[in-house]
């Protein structure tokens, strides 16, 4: 069985909905070859409210269509807390410097930054989305891989909605989605597509020595504070252990974290642990067990290299 990725589409073009059935039912050069769309096109406000209330934890990107219904369902999706990829569907007269090129070059607008008053132009529903002129739809394949690559590789620092007068969007709320569903989707193609296909999809924008100064402290602090959490249930009985682990692994691989970096994390927070020690009287020697930890996070991020690098790769690099 070849794997499959499950899309939502809302198109009240029959013109439009019949291009985009055939195009994603024999796809002409998708960067996934083996790869199968289960589509479900939905023709009604009504039918794709419900449809996303009961199905949207099983789903991998959206296709919506550019019109004046777009508002009300950004709206809605913001309202019930709903982020995915996606891809909007644009009449040629509205085509603007979002629209990622179908020779996969990357837009003017950067993904790990916040967006300022004149970019929030550049989005309706979310920083990572993809828009795509109707003229395109036969390579709707292409864009569904970029939304899906763009959406995964969203800097965690960065903001990606706006708050709307009528959406009343909680950022909190929508950063969480935004987490949950980064998860979702990275583990469900790494399941489907392998870790060669997760390799590819990282961003070299948001690698820790290409982030600006101020992202590369948050991120820095963030991944401390996620070690010092498995440290301190390392020996513990949590059920929680390996997904905390696997979040840092996953944080650290896309960021290309060296893993220099992850000793220094260790051996600070090592250090604070012993002057707390020395203050509270107590033996320092307990530390050396935490050594266990140190060893089990690097394994785990270089067996994710391991399985991910293309063997040519693996080669140029012995």
């Amino acid at each position: 069985m070849h794997p499959q990725l499950s899309i939502c589409a809302l198109l009240f073009s029959n013109t439009l909905a019949q291009a985009i059935s055939d195009a994603l039912s024999h796809p002409p050069q998708a960067e996934f070859p083996k790869v199968q769309y289960q589509i479900t096109i939905l023709r009604s406000n009504e039918e794709f409210c419900r449809f996303l209330e009961q199905e949207k934890q099983h789903l991998d990107c959206l296709i919506l269509q550019g019109d004046n219904n777009l508002p009300y369902l950004v709206n809605w999706l913001h309202r019930q807390a709903t982020l995915l990829p996606v891809v909007i569907i644009l009449p040629e007269d509205s085509i603007n410097q979002s629209v990622i090129p179908a020779d996969g070059a990357s837009p003017a607008t950067s993904l790990d930054q916040a967006p300022g008053e004149t970019e929030e132009s550049l989005f309706t529903y979310h920083i990572a989305e993809v828009s795509m002129p109707v003229t395109e739809s036969n390579n709707i394949s292409h864009y569904i891989d970029q939304a899906i690559a763009r959406f995964i590789n969203l800097s965690p620092a960065c903001r990606v909605t706006r708050a709307t007068s009528t959406a009343e969007v909680n950022p909190e709320s929508d950063q969480t989605s935004l987490q949950q569903q980064q998860r979702r989707l990275s583990e469900k193609l790494k399941e489907r597509l392998g870790y060669l296909g997760v390799y590819f999809k990282r961003n070299p924008q948001n690698f820790l020595r290409h982030l600006p100064a101020a992202e590369k402290q948050e991120l820095l602090e963030k991944l401390r504070e996620d070690y010092r959490s498995i440290v301190l249930c390392y020996f513990l009985e949590d059920g929680t252990l390996n997904q905390r682990i696997d979040d840092f692994v996953n944080a650290a691989f896309f960021a290309d974290i060296p893993t220099a970096q992850i000793v220094e994390i260790h051996m600070d927070l090592m250090d604070e642990f012993s002057k707390q020690l020395k203050l509270e009287g107590r033996s320092e020697e307990i530390l050396l067990d935490y050594r266990l930890t140190l060893i089990d996070v690097i394994a785990h991020l270089c067996e994710m290299y391991r399985r991910s690098i293309p063997g040519n790769l693996k080669d140029e690099n012995l």
